[in-house]
């Protein structure tokens, strides 16, 4: 597969030289001391097709039908023009945005812009949105931010999942969900998967306050990503400004006990950038057993070698220890009782995980209209939990690549094509064991202690994906995206407890081959200011390792196929009243079927003898989501400098079909639960956010936001409801400089009102029911300080 691959793309290649095209020529220049600005990024028709070389010059492909430029450079203001003659020589000068606010505004305006050839749900969170709150977790910007998505965590700052589209979180032993760990969808950070090869995402050792970008796809993504069928995220790191070197302090503080010293260098030079990162984060918690203590060092370093290529580098270590105080019962949280579950208590409940993380890019363009980014990784991680259900440890080691070529042809006349096409591969070898746990006999009244051993499992995962996407564009502005991924999913695993007594087999393996993918869109702008676009997309949600073992039997759970989602979706995005406000309007229907049910196995005497997963009904999943931001107000001379409000609204409405559960009753009968035409569990049919930025000429600056979430069944059969709840956050805060100095002081309070709210709901798992918010309002504040060399 991997030959055909590359023979493919060869005569892609060669097909692509007879296109023969004027070229245009020019020269990228700082407007006020005319030096050449080298690695400025040139985007025709919004594809970004070349980079400026050392003496601030660019070449590429034209014709005299018009096209639209784009120049952007950090630190300096994009420029746009509509290019009608290739035969003039440009001399573009950029200009030098005035402040990191500025900058902000510039980057999401041009991100705006370029959405609208993008016929796809996607929001990207800046800095402003991601330091709304404390920054440091990355909650809070989702749920306020990301129609259609909410992210959820069983702690202080552990067990972070996504919930996107209502897909949910993965398989339980009801069928339903998992509250442990993230599947469904990919998280990338700096392009290096942080999705394990078995496609489960653990986000406990990532640290949010260093992430500078947030790029959120909503739908099945697998023509790019693969085992998406939910949607994928990329997270990418603060980057320093070209021109720039700085070291900062900066502290936060809050209610529970809680901590964050950061110290950061950046250096931004005109072909290196690098960003040293360590943070130091701690809390007590908001109920009992609940404290977290984290240590984060990131090292981010990027280098332009030549015109030609560049070099980025991630390293990061992470030390990460969270108290697990477990989940509340339905009359615990009534009665406002969060001293937790005592189970988990006495087994000391936790999770710790110790991490290294690592990859290295290469980007390299071989011509205008080909060029290449590869990225190899590899993560090692030691990491230990316990539960009410016992002890277990895991080393990992997870390494592999990711490499994409970027083509663009200008095909004459009004058609273009640009496109990708790539490859990932991951593997992930770990062993895995868990054991019982017993009362310490020197200590009874304590915590219990490891006890025997339950398993031992080495476990081999590897995924393999191949895919393409393109790009034509067309007269009157249309568009037609169409593409396809491949994916591959191989699980070999050891029983390193064998017993042939037992009769369980040693070794089991299971295939999930040549799952394909599709991806069509269709979009078309007007008036380069509206957009509106037609997609379908398809997704698969393979079984884990979890899944295909009938833990009861050992034996390999043969029938189990992966699930399938397909969506359609229309919608429209804009930039409307002067560019003053910008939309997006998405309306799906996505159906989920082969979702995993649990079927039960009667002992005979009123009991469960086990319980496997099966292959049962679907879900569909009807929404609308719509975000509107608007700068209402701007000006550089009065005391408002900018006031932006913003408001998105998600309307779901899912329902099961087809969608049973067996289970054993109390009197030993056999039953099936029929959950068809319910709602989905865990999702609230309406939510709204909304609030606005104020910021002032003096420094000052503020925001409020407001959040609303429907009620929410937290069981399949519709009898368990959470109450809707609504939140009132706010923060203010004081920005200047003094000589080499930059200053920004801020006090913020979350739940201004003292609403009872929740992180997480257990879904289908009675008693257990809720993973509770602080009760109080929390206040937070901090200082940073930044000196510039």
């Amino acid at each position: 597969m991997m030959k055909k691959l590359l023979l493919s793309l060869c005569g892609i290649l060669m097909c692509a030289s007879v296109f023969a095209q004027s070229q245009l020529n020019g020269k990228v220049l700082d407007a006020t001391n005319n030096n050449p600005l080298s690695g400025a990024t040139i985007k025709k028709n919004g594809i970004e097709t070349t980079t400026t070389d050392a003496n601030g010059a660019f070449s590429l492909p034209c014709n005299n039908n018009g096209m639209a430029l784009t120049v952007t450079y950090i630190g300096y203001k994009p420029y746009t023009a509509e290019v009608t003659d290739c035969s003039k020589n440009l001399q573009i000068l950029m200009v030098p945005s005035t402040s990191s606010l500025d900058e902000v505004q510039l980057s999401a305006n041009s991100y705006r812009q370029e959405s609208l050839k993008k016929p796809v749900s996607e929001v990207k969170l800046n800095p402003v949105e991601l330091n709304r709150g404390t920054g440091l977790f990355l909650d809070d910007a989702i749920n306020a931010n990301v129609p259609g998505v909410i992210m959820t965590r069983r702690g202080v700052s552990s067990g972070q999942q996504f919930n996107i589209r209502g897909y949910g979180n993965g398989v339980g032993f009801k069928g339903i969900s998992n509250n442990f760990d993230g599947q469904g969808y990919k998280v990338y950070l700096n392009n290096i998967p942080i999705t394990a090869a078995e496609n489960v995402t653990l986000l406990d050792d990532i640290d949010f306050a260093s992430i500078g970008s947030v790029d959120v796809i909503k739908g099945p993504a697998a023509s790019k990503y693969g085992f998406a069928i939910a949607g994928a995220v990329n997270l990418r790191t603060i980057r320093p400004k070209n021109g720039e070197t700085s070291l900062s302090q900066k502290v936060t503080v809050g209610n529970y006990g809680l901590a964050r010293f950061t110290t950061q260098f950046q250096m931004g030079r005109e072909k290196t950038s690098l960003l040293l990162n360590y943070g130091h984060q701690i809390s007590d918690g908001f109920m009992d057993h609940n404290n977290s203590t984290k240590d984060f060092m990131n090292l981010v370093f990027d280098f332009r070698p030549s015109e030609k290529q560049q070099i980025s580098t991630y390293f990061g270590f992470s030390n990460s220890y969270d108290e697990r105080g477990g989940e509340l019962t339905i009359e615990q949280y009534e009665n406002e009782d969060y001293s937790g579950s005592q189970r988990y208590i006495k087994n000391n409940a936790h999770s710790e995980i110790i991490s290294f993380r690592a990859g290295l890019s290469h980007t390299y363009s071989f011509t205008n209209w080909l060029s290449n980014t590869t990225t190899v990784f590899g993560t090692g991680t030691s990491s230990n939990s316990s539960s009410a259900a016992g002890w277990s440890e895991e080393a990992p080691l997870n390494y592999g690549t990711r490499s994409v070529f970027d083509l663009d042809f200008d095909l004459g006349g009004d058609f273009s094509l640009s496109g990708q096409a790539g490859l990932e591969f991951q593997e992930k070898r770990s062993q895995a064991l868990s054991y019982k746990m017993v009362e310490n006999p020197s200590d009874p009244d304590g915590y219990n202690i490891i006890g025997a051993t339950r398993s031992n499992q080495f476990a081999t995962s590897k995924i393999h994906l191949l895919f393409t996407e393109w790009v034509l564009k067309m007269p009157y502005d249309f568009s037609l995206t169409a593409g396809v991924g491949k994916s591959s999913l191989f699980i070999d695993l050891e029983d390193r407890l064998y017993d042939p007594a037992r009769g369980k087999p040693r070794v089991v393996s299971a295939n999930y081959d040549d799952l394909v993918s599709p991806h069509f869109a269709l979009n078309k702008v007007f008036n380069d200011n509206i957009s509106v676009y037609a997609s379908y997309s398809s997704g698969y949600k393979a079984p884990v390792s979890g899944n295909i073992i009938i833990s009861a039997t050992g034996g390999l759970n043969t029938g189990l196929v992966p699930e399938e989602g397909n969506q359609f979706e229309i919608g429209s995005k804009g930039n409307l009243l002067q560019n003053k406000l910008y939309y997006q309007l998405a309306l799906f229907q996505a159906t989920f079927k082969n979702k995993f049910t649990s079927v039960a196995v009667p002992a005979g005497d009123g009991t469960t003898l086990y319980s496997y997963l099966a292959n049962g009904g679907k879900q569909d999943h009807k929404g609308v989501e719509a975000l509107l931001k608007y700068n209402a107000y701007e000006s550089a001379t009065g005391f408002f400098r900018s006031v932006n409000p913003y408001l998105n609204v998600t309307y779901s409405d899912f329902k099961y079909e087809d969608f049973q559960y067996e289970a054993v009753s109390r009197d030993g009968e056999l039953i099936s639960q029929d959950y068809s035409g319910n709602d989905v569990a865990g999702v609230a049919p309406w939510v709204i956010n909304a609030g606005v930025d104020v910021n002032t000429n003096l420094g000052f600056y503020g925001n409020i936001t407001y959040m609303y979430r429907d009620a929410v069944p937290f069981t399949s059969d519709g009898l368990n409801v959470a109450d809707s709840y609504s939140l009132l956050n706010g923060k203010i805060g004081y920005r200047t400089s003094f000589g080499q100095f930059d200053l920004d002081a801020f006090f913020g309070a979350n739940n201004i009102t003292g609403t009872q709210y929740y992180y997480m709901l257990f879904l289908n798992q009675l008693d257990d029911a809720y993973i509770p918010a602080p009760l109080d309002t929390n206040y937070f504040g901090g200082v940073n300080l930044k000196y510039n060399f």
